[in-house]
């Protein structure tokens, strides 16, 4: 759907603003709202009069809204409670955080009659419009905006600590429109976002059932095979249950030359800016080597810690943390060491190394692999349990006209996963350009009915 535009405009006068409508004026926050850029982040609970969760960045979420519940508690004198205590219609922006990235990205929150009584920490600025001069929803839309992210960018500070240079962004001009078609812009946002926040919610749930779809794929596939009237026998091991009667299931000890783990050890002095490719957990996700963050270490090195040089078709499994990741090493892999991996070299004779991730990839594996881990603060596997692990086996034939069917079946997912994310990246885009439009009278939503929007 288009909107008007306003019968008529005037020069803002402010660089990226452009022409506002006549009738609006051009003012400052600090001239609409009173401003407290303290806060305070209390004491122990126990140490005072009053116990009650105090906000940092880290409880804004990405609607704006706060969880509570998630907050620490700490302990504050009445005084501080007067003062620092959020109550509806305040706003909250970031102006201080270990990452740049929750200032620049203009994160922002809104305080509604239905949340509970919290303080805001030194991390946040408190801005409480004041009600003769502005609807708070409206500023919060303006303060989340194009306009104000764009100014926040170069109001940031990263010198040493990142930080919102607070008074510019206090005194930035503004474009404000009289109070009730401030109230009509921010009730015409309201129901509009609704309605988009929907859709991407709808995308967001597609994109689950995806998974789950994509999962039960995988899992069938290496337990049940692809001919649904072959004859099934039980397979003795917990969570495998029925496999095709001409499958096996063996160990994977008697089914690789070689299981053994990459170099475990610190890694500070022997990282490089280029060299031999180092693989660590964090690369292996979804039976893939994702080398998105690269890590290296030199030839001389890698020789020197041979046993873990990998091979194409070598079966790659997370050792320490995200326990239940594996991934075969395909051919651009050839010649990579790794770090705090267990390696599964398979016979190839008898077993395709694809077969084997896959078989892990599924929920019989990942269950399996979790059943094994021990060290209940941090987790990890060890090569003398994975040698004890069970792996339904087909013949070699089989194996690899199997990983073909999945390899197809979860590109489909994929292709469609990427579709179902194009689509909430463009909503998204969309919410955002209509805010923006809005809150700087680019177009006339006075009076505007609001309309379903197509799906």
């Amino acid at each position: 759907m288009s909107f008007p535009r306003y019968p008529s405009y005037k020069d803002s006068g402010v660089a990226g603003l452009g022409d506002v409508p006549s009738h609006w004026e051009i003012k400052p926050l600090k001239h609409l709202a009173a401003i407290d850029s303290c806060g305070s982040y209390g004491v122990e609970a126990e140490e005072a009069e009053i116990a009650l969760p105090v906000a940092t960045t880290a409880q804004i979420d990405a609607n704006g809204g706060f969880a509570v519940d998630r907050m620490p508690v700490r302990g504050f004198a009445p005084a501080e409670v007067q003062r620092f205590g959020c109550s509806d219609g305040d706003i909250l922006v970031v102006k201080s955080s270990g990452s740049a990235t929750n200032i620049i990205s203009g994160k922002v929150g809104l305080v509604d009659e239905a949340t509970p009584l919290f303080v805001f920490s030194n991390f946040l600025m408190r801005v409480r419009p004041a009600k003769e001069l502005a609807t708070p929803k409206f500023i919060y839309a303006l303060l989340r905006s194009q306009l104000t992210r764009q100014r926040v960018e170069q109001m940031c500070s990263t010198t040493t600590y990142p930080n919102l240079q607070v008074g510019e962004y206090c005194s930035a001009p503004l474009p404000i429109p009289p109070l009730p078609e401030q109230t009509a812009i921010a009730a015409f946002l309201d129901g509009e976002t609704a309605k988009i926040d929907e859709l991407v919610a709808e995308q967001r749930r597609l994109m689950e059932l995806l998974k789950e779809k994509r999962q039960a794929v995988i899992s069938h596939a290496v337990t049940k095979g692809l001919n649904p009237r072959a004859p099934m026998k039980p397979s003795g091991i917990e969570w495998l249950g029925d496999v095709p009667a001409h499958w096996e299931a063996r160990r994977i000890s008697s089914l690789s030359t070689k299981i053994t783990n990459g170099y475990v050890g610190p890694t500070r002095d022997i990282l490089k800016d280029e060299g031999v490719r180092y693989l660590q957990s964090l690369h292996i996700k979804g039976n893939e080597i994702r080398f998105d963050t690269p890590y290296f270490v030199s030839e001389e090195w890698s020789l020197e810690h041979s046993k873990s040089i990998l091979e194409a078709g070598d079966v790659l499994i997370v050792q320490t943390g995200d326990i239940g990741q594996s991934a075969v090493v395909p051919k651009e892999f050839v010649g990579c060491n790794c770090h705090a991996l267990i390696i599964v070299a398979p016979v190839r004779s008898h077993v395709d190394g694809s077969w084997i991730s896959w078989v892990l990839n599924s929920d019989y594996g990942f269950h399996t692999l979790l059943s094994i881990q021990t060290g209940a603060l941090h987790p990890h596997l060890n090569c003398g349990d994975i040698k004890d692990v069970f792996i339904p086996l087909p013949p070699l034939a089989e194996q690899r006209e199997i990983v073909s069917y999945i390899v197809e079946q979860v590109h489909r997912f994929d292709t469609l996963t990427a579709e179902a994310q194009r689509a909430i990246d463009l909503l998204q885009e969309r919410r955002t350009a209509l805010i923006s439009a809005a809150v700087t009278g680019q177009i006339d939503v006075r009076g505007t009915r609001s309309v379903s929007l197509p799906n």
